[in-house]
């Protein structure tokens, strides 16, 4: 039995990691609190590529950091900022313990994302990882689930799940033959997409909802 999981948004709070790491980061270099809103919105949830964000950083706040150093500091402060959802790890350790082999799904840089999953104690509970900055392979592709699966020491199939927050989970969980479930963070589903098998609003109730549905 595999269940595999998104990090970002799905098992961890990725935007409250940010708005601490953008607080923060405003008191480190003597700026007004309220760029902590723009760092926030420069940030677009992840998907601004990082070399574009800290440009515009540098440009904007007429930092002397190269663009490496910003990032060697963010990657290695940012992730320990995240918190993980209320009730994941504890949820992680009943799937393990009722059999299910674990696996995460991630788009995002290696250094960051590996960090995230260290500093969260998702690591030590999951059974392996596929992060696309590492494979150079993002999801929707069904290679990254593969990837996941075989480090989780399973496959992807009918009687498993992949359990995410975006429709790259969702569209990337159908194609690899995986049932699925959608964490709506009160969003219309689009209706141009496959739908997800499941909705639900938090990661604990899909926990729940895949040790109570098992493989039927």
């Amino acid at each position: 039995m595999l269940a595999l999981f998104d990090l970002d948004g799905t098992l961890a709070d990725r935007a409250a990691g940010l708005r601490a790491w953008a607080v923060e980061f405003c008191a480190d270099h003597g700026l007004d609190l309220a760029e902590a809103d723009w760092l926030v919105e420069a940030d677009g949830d992840g998907r601004v590529a990082k070399e574009e964000f800290f440009g515009r950083v540098r440009e904007r706040y007429g930092l002397a950091e190269s663009f490496e150093e910003l990032f060697r500091q963010y990657s290695e402060w940012q992730p320990t900022l995240i918190p993980v959802y209320d009730g994941v790890l504890g949820g992680l350790e009943r799937l393990r313990s009722a059999g299910w082999r674990l696996g995460v799904v991630t788009n995002g840089y290696q250094v960051v994302q590996t960090n995230t999953l260290v500093s969260t104690g998702i690591a030590e509970r999951v059974d392996g990882w596929a992060i696309s900055g590492a494979e150079d392979v993002w999801k929707p592709d069904v290679r990254l689930f593969e990837i996941a699966a075989a480090r989780a020491g399973g496959k992807p199939g009918a009687d498993g799940w992949m359990v995410g927050d975006s429709t790259a989970d969702i569209v990337g969980g159908h194609a690899a033959g995986l049932r699925t479930i959608w964490l709506h963070h009160d969003r219309p589903w689009p209706a141009a997409e496959p739908a997800p098998t499941r909705t639900v609003s938090n990661p604990t109730e899909a926990i729940a909802l895949i040790l109570g549905l098992g493989i039927a």
